[in-house]
């Protein structure tokens, strides 16, 4: 296998990087409506299209992370985890219709004003915290992916290529705001289609769709039908439509990226149009990553390259096949590395635009007396982007030591989406709660999940839990390894039992504890009288439900 990129894949990766940095140069130098003020910086002066804006949210939601995490986990523990498609699915119409009107009729620059309306600054900055800690924990996953699989196939270390990532992201970030990050997403998108529909053609063309089906059906990879309740299991049917619906209602509906991009719409009616077409790729994108697993596997079938230390991770088996099968096949590992690259640069600039807008709405500017000038807020917003990155560049260390990328990716965010999803849920669905019952809620839920989270990552990283995987071989492997070997390893029954529940568990339990605790502890301290409440800070979902206001009689 060649370790290294041909000078076409490197031309078709530098193109990559190139438009990317003259996007953000067009709209902080060229565009009509240059980047100089807040309201473009952070909301695209709210003229963004339905195109572009899809595109980004799609980009943006399916990182790196599930390129090559994704088909990983088909290879590794089967095709269970594929089911998410229907959870996720479901999501946009919840944010459409219970989320996103709240948002839309408020029009705010950052979701986390919500909690400030709704209940007071300290819960806002309560939210804005665990917002940060949650994206500060992800990215550095994000850029981890493709300097992971750049390395796999260039064999240059992982460390030189992180910075390289970072400066290209930050770079056109900081230049050109939202509008850079949206068009850089929607290029970046065909990119990534690209890399995985050529990768599935390949496949296909070299094996055919019924040896793809048959070896994996062999192994028992195809599997739709795990309803076992106990929530240990890694997998299960509930588990990965009820737990991840939860997740993704967190990702999606009360974070700050999803909403300043619906809320960059002219219009509600093109929000959810956006919403719908996000549903829609997601589906399609994370099916292709799935298939693709399916194909790893009957490739390597006879054969299996981390048995045979040929890779160290079962997150680096997809570079490995693009390198395996594109020797023969000019600028394919070059799109490949194109795709995951910007998976992880999409990801990356919408993190860091969504946190520089909560770190300078919700945290900077309250601090100022005096209305900052446009230039100034413009200056300190790219100033912060900057920072953003070269923190994310040292995390990347961090990462290394974390397990299966789905896995470990959805179990630390776990630790703050739950909560977040409580807290926005408790002030949208609850109008008797109060900033009290809110901010006990939020911290109780961040240490349950947070607890759970962490144990499990250092228990899974030391050895000490485990989970079954599917069986794989090397008896077709050239020399002296005519070994079958079967793994089939179970989750030790004697560990701490709350440490073995699922990671897709933690954000519905993050967001039961808010609402639970948050409830108890507003009615100890004393209800609010719905009345008293906003109807528009209220879904409407309930606005039928509640009580009306008494009528003054002016006449007494």
């Amino acid at each position: 296998m060649a370790e290294f990129l041909g000078v076409i894949d490197y031309l078709v990766f530098g193109s990559m990087l190139v438009v990317s940095a003259l996007v953000g140069v067009y709209f902080a130098f060229l565009a009509p409506n240059k980047q100089d003020n807040t309201q473009e910086y952070l909301m695209g002066g709210k003229t963004m299209g339905v195109f572009p804006i899809s595109m980004s949210l799609i980009a943006s939601y399916i990182s790196g992370i599930s390129l090559l995490g994704i088909p990983a986990e088909m290879y590794v523990y089967g095709t269970q985890y594929w089911v998410v498609i229907f959870s996720e699915a479901l999501v946009s119409v919840t944010m459409a219709f219970v989320y996103i009107p709240v948002f839309y009729t408020l029009q705010i620059t950052s979701s986390y004003e919500y909690l400030n309306l709704r209940f007071d600054k300290s819960v806002r900055t309560l939210g804005c915290f665990l917002f940060l800690i949650k994206m500060m924990l992800y990215i550095p996953m994000v850029v981890y992916v493709p300097a992971l699989a750049f390395s796999q196939v260039t064999g240059i270390n992982l460390h030189m290529i992180t910075p390289i990532v970072c400066s290209v992201c930050i770079f056109y970030t900081t230049l050109g705001g939202l509008k850079a990050v949206v068009w850089t997403d929607a290029i970046q998108m065909f990119a990534m289609l690209a890399g995985m529909a050529s990768i599935i053609i390949i496949g296909l063309k070299d094996m055919g769709l019924a040896t793809v089906i048959q070896r994996n059906m062999e192994t028992h990879r195809i599997e739709f039908d795990v309803f076992d309740p106990d929530p240990r299991v890694r997998h299960t049917v509930w588990g990965v439509t009820i737990g991840n619906y939860f997740y993704w209602l967190a990702a999606c509906s009360v974070n700050q990226a999803m909403v300043q991009r619906c809320l960059a719409m002219p219009t509600r009616a093109k929000a959810n149009l956006t919403i719908l077409n996000l549903a829609i790729g997601i589906v399609i994108l994370v099916s292709m990553c799935c298939f693709t697993g399916l194909i790893l596997y009957a490739h390597f079938h006879g054969c299996d390259p981390i048995l045979t230390k040929k890779i160290g991770k079962a997150d680096q088996l997809l570079p490995y096949y693009v390198m395996a099968v594109g020797e023969s096949i000019p600028g394919l590992p070059g799109m490949f590395v194109s795709g995951v690259f910007s998976a992880a640069l999409s990801t990356m600039s919408t993190g860091m635009n969504s946190m520089t807008g909560v770190i300078f709405e919700d945290l900077l500017k309250p601090f100022f007396k005096k209305p900052l000038s446009e230039a100034t807020s413009s200056f300190i917003m790219k100033i912060i982007v900057v920072i953003i990155g070269a923190i994310c560049v040292g995390m990347v260390f961090v990462v290394e030591k974390l397990g299966a990328l789905i896995q470990a990716g959805k179990s630390l965010s776990g630790i703050t989406t739950g909560p977040l999803l409580g807290l926005f849920s408790l002030g949208m669905f609850v109008p008797w709660a109060n900033s009290k019952g809110a901010m006990v809620g939020g911290i109780c839920a961040v240490c349950v999940t947070g607890w759970m989270s962490v144990m499990s990552q250092v228990a899974i990283a030391q050895g000490e839990i485990t989970y079954p995987k599917k069986a794989v071989s090397t008896e077709a492997c050239p020399g002296p390894l005519p070994l079958n070997q079967t793994l089939h390893i179970l989750a030790q029954d004697d560990y701490m039992p709350h440490v073995q529940v699922s990671y897709l568990w933690y954000s519905i339990i993050g967001t039961g504890t808010v609402l639970l605790v948050g409830t108890i502890v507003s009615y100890l301290t004393g209800f609010n009288d719905p009345r008293d409440v906003n109807k528009d800070l209220l879904t409407p979902v309930i606005h039928r439900f509640l009580p009306e206001k008494e009528k003054v009689n002016m006449s007494e």
